[in-house]
């Protein structure tokens, strides 16, 4: 049986020293702000990028990588002797995993696609689990199944501090963001299927801190808690009273709190978190 390499992109919300260490390739996405074009996690940080998004004009853009990048990573990877299991960001918000899709039919590696469904820490709990199965010699169709259990079993919650972002993007008209601000509304929303669905409407952090802490309590009771992750765009506030009120209520505490990468700085602006976790 030939060894198993993972990839992914810099969606991951994972550290490099973390990736390193579980041996998995990462592969940038790029985005333009004001005509300057930047790669991720390559020539520019997520703090960095923030102050340029608020400064900005206009949304940045993002850009998956090209077919070709992931077919001369696919075409080493083989070379050096292993058939590779390719899992991305959801496909319902970047084109990404469709350019793996493409790369894998161009090159004569042995390449596995998955759409992650998810982003940040929900697309990171799939590839450390795989990158640990597949380390312990497991088959890549052994791998892609338990993939299947996690997905089912992460929740992925995003809240958003400010509306700006969302009018930029055209998700909302500027006359309801008004409306919205006046009333110092937090949108709440979940990735359902890999698309973006609203939960709620909060009205303030601490409404937004006790919804989510509770919906974690019911969801992992009677379960064990595989991993949690939350992640932040200049809201680690925020994050920290969520992690405390969810050590409160649950006794769990084994959170840490990083920033998160552009692509979901830029759908929701300064002052977001992204909160992530899975169970069994």
């Amino acid at each position: 049986m030939r060894k198993i390499k993972v990839v992914t992109d810099s969606t991951v919300d994972l550290s490099d020293a973390v990736l390193a260490e579980h041996g998995v390739e990462m592969v940038p996405l790029s985005f333009t702000i004001d005509g300057q074009t930047y790669t991720d996690r390559v020539d520019i940080t997520p703090e960095t990028f923030i102050q340029k998004m608020t400064q900005a004009n206009e949304l940045p853009k993002s850009s998956q990588p090209a077919a070709g990048t992931f077919v001369e990573l696919y075409d080493r990877l083989g070379a050096e002797g292993y058939d590779v299991l390719s899992i991305h960001m959801t496909g319902g918000m970047s084109g990404t995993v469709r350019s793996a899709a493409m790369a894998a039919d161009m090159t004569d590696t042995n390449v596995t696609v998955v759409d992650s469904k998810y982003i940040s820490r929900g697309l990171g709990f799939q590839v450390i689990e795989a990158s640990q199965m597949a380390a312990e010699g497991r088959s890549m169709e052994d791998i892609v199944a338990r993939l299947d259990e996690i997905r089912a079993a992460t929740r992925l919650y995003v809240v958003v501090d400010t509306l700006e972002n969302l009018v930029k993007g055209g998700r909302i008209g500027r006359g309801k963001a008004l409306i919205g601000s006046l009333l110092h509304i937090k949108p709440i929303g979940t990735l359902n299927d890999g698309v973006y669905t609203p939960v709620m409407n909060a009205r303030s952090h601490a409404q937004v801190v006790k919804h989510l802490a509770k919906q974690f309590a019911d969801d992992v009771k009677g379960s064990t808690i595989k991993g949690v992750g939350l992640v932040h765009a200049e809201g680690c506030k925020l994050a920290e009273n969520l992690k405390e009120k969810i050590a409160e209520l649950t006794g769990y505490s084994n959170i840490e709190i990083d920033y998160t990468g552009p692509v979901i700085s830029t759908h929701t602006g300064p002052g977001a978190i992204g909160f992530t976790y899975y169970f069994e």
